[in-house]
């Protein structure tokens, strides 16, 4: 995967990032710092299987089945017939279901790190950065609300052949630069040296992963106003995480 910067007709910086078969952009939807970069994460949706017979369908075909059915229930049989291919082309892209499988939630989670890749060298603020990766984080499990099923299936299942390996595999990355990013603001001094950059990152994460199930809840909560609003729930939660609930002046005693 490579990450491009890029600037449309009228001079705006955007970033792409690419894939095959084809380039998938990342449209500008905030500046920082005068340098902007974006959070909306483009990819099929849940929906839409890729074109027949290739890798990609393979995966989007695996994808629907195993979110079904669970990994155990799924043969490689069905996933070749939903992708409109043959079980030897399949063998030929995966050694075998296991592989597939981890294949399936790659993909899933190579969304969140090419983010946090696009993030990570951007001028502007730390703080920014991080605000950025979750707005565009929750927006991409939004999206794709099956394989983030699966992920939270198997991380979350005790039980789970597959939990360990997923965890340690597929969301080892994200949590590495996450936390990578939130060091480099401590040595800049941008955030507090006492805080623990893992805590940080997987408050983030789970911020976002508590909206994902939490959301059809909140619609019968009065006093819940974002149940539908992921912009301003992202956005409220990264300012508590940030900045805190203290009033200046307090936070000033506090420290005193």
């Amino acid at each position: 995967m490579q990450i491009l910067p890029e600037q449309d007709s009228q001079g705006r910086c955007f970033v792409a990032w690419v894939t095959e078969p084809e380039y998938t952009y990342l449209p500008t939807v905030r500046s920082v710092n005068e340098f902007k970069v974006s959070i909306t994460m483009q990819s099929q949706p849940d929906h839409k299987i890729a074109s027949a017979g290739g890798e990609q369908a393979i995966l989007d075909a695996a994808e629907i089945l195993f979110a079904q059915k669970g990994f155990a229930a799924v043969s490689m049989s069905a996933i070749a017939a939903l992708a409109s291919t043959s079980k030897p082309n399949i063998y030929h892209h995966f050694k075998n279901k296991n592989d597939l499988y981890l294949a399936v939630m790659k993909t899933a989670v190579r969304r969140s790190s090419a983010l946090l890749e696009a993030l990570q060298d951007a001028p502007g603020t730390f703080s920014q950065r991080l605000a950025d990766f979750s707005a565009g984080q929750l927006d991409n499990i939004l999206q794709h609300k099956r394989s983030t099923q699966l992920i939270l299936r198997e991380t979350l299942n005790e039980d789970s052949p597959h939990g360990q390996e997923i965890t340690r595999l597929v969301m080892g990355e994200v949590i590495s630069r996450l936390v990578a990013m939130v060091q480099q603001g401590q040595q800049q001094s941008e955030f507090r040296k006492g805080i623990d950059p893992t805590l940080a990152a997987f408050m983030i994460l789970s911020a976002n992963m508590f909206f994902f199930q939490a959301s059809p809840a909140m619609q019968h909560i009065p006093e819940v106003d974002f149940s539908s609003d992921v912009k301003t729930f992202s956005r409220d939660v990264m300012d508590v995480l940030i900045n805190g609930m203290l009033s200046k002046g307090d936070k000033d005693a506090a420290q005193n």
